[in-house]
């Protein structure tokens, strides 16, 4: 069955398609009487008229779409937080979020090109000649990762995160130390600097450096490297996330160790399941609430042509100190 169209609502009101589209585009400069207009909009619900998409975005030149690029990276509840707090605030400017992840051969030019965007928000730097070909397409850019003299970047400082946890443990006492990386290959942006802060952390406070192994969400990866670490003198660990860090726990307790007495384990992100875990799981915390406000408002920003960035949320970053340390 065909949708209604305006002519359909011209017919039913009694008036022109023109002062139909008129009327329902709120065209400004164009007098049209309070009655005329109210008929025109009671014929428009009473057929269950909806404007289309493609032909407003016809008109305009683009549509209502916010579209954000996501590399080829899991979506936790983090990431998942930050797009939901980014879709509510451009909502109440009538923008849509439109999410795409960078999987697959399909290019990137496909998809802005198909659906018009008024901006891209990359999660991660867009190809020189791809930013290119979409400002010339007069869609504005931005750019949100952590990237030198990027003063739009939103997330927190990896390095910085790796160095907390081990400032926390040091103040502890510990003094040998290990590290659960993440075996995602996808996770690598984020894996790498929070090692390396961890690292220079070990080297500031003139420690030994870091005992590093891969740990899998696997009671028998993390058991194992329960075991390296204990062979080696590890007493205390800081693992990639939260997720790795219940995995150390994990493996821990296949081994009859007590933690923190045998040994301590902090992870990243706070997520629900931290403070539920046996231990209670020492974390540290993001400052998501701010960085999910800043990453609206700069994306606002961008599209109301400020070439100043707002206000920068400051780091954050801090311990919550539970049982496993």
């Amino acid at each position: 069955m065909p949708g209604v169209t305006s002519i359909d609502v011209a017919r039913a009101s009694g008036v022109s398609r023109t002062t139909v589209s008129y009327v329902l585009n709120g065209t400004p400069g164009v007098t049209i009487s309070e009655g005329t207009r109210r008929r025109v909009l009671e014929a428009a619900e009473r057929l269950g008229y909806a404007p289309s998409a493609a032909a407003r975005a016809l008109r305009r030149g683009r549509t209502d779409l916010v579209l954000c690029v996501l590399p080829n990276w899991p979506i936790g509840p983090l990431l998942d937080l930050m797009l939901d707090h980014l879709a509510t605030a451009l909502a109440d400017r009538g923008l849509s979020v439109l999410v795409h992840h960078g999987r697959g051969p399909r290019p990137l030019s496909e998809l802005w090109r198909a659906v018009t965007p008024r901006a891209v928000v990359g999660f991660a730097a867009f190809a020189p000649e791809e930013e290119r070909a979409m400002r010339q397409a007069g869609i504005q850019v931005v750019s949100t990762m952590v990237e030198p003299d990027n003063p739009r970047a939103f997330a927190a400082d990896q390095a910085a995160i790796g160095r907390v946890q081990v400032e926390h443990l040091v103040a502890r006492g510990h003094r040998t130390i290990g590290y659960a990386s993440v075996v995602d290959p996808r996770l690598v942006d984020f894996a790498l600097p929070r090692l390396a802060g961890a690292r220079a952390a070990c080297a500031d406070a003139g420690l030994p450096d870091l005992v590093a192994a891969d740990v899998e969400l696997s009671v028998l990866s993390a058991a194992d490297a329960v075991a390296r670490w204990r062979a080696s003198g590890v007493t205390a660990v800081a693992a990639y996330n939260d997720e790795v860090a219940l995995a150390v726990l994990a493996g821990a307790r296949t081994h009859g160790l007590r933690c923190p007495d045998d040994l301590a384990v902090i992870g990243v992100d706070d997520l629900p399941l931290a403070a539920l875990a046996d231990p209670a799981l020492t974390t540290v915390g993001q400052p998501i609430g701010p960085q999910a406000h800043y990453l609206a408002a700069a994306v606002l920003a961008t599209l109301d042509g400020d070439s100043e960035p707002p206000p920068h949320p400051a780091e954050g970053l801090g311990v919550i100190v539970r049982a496993s340390t």
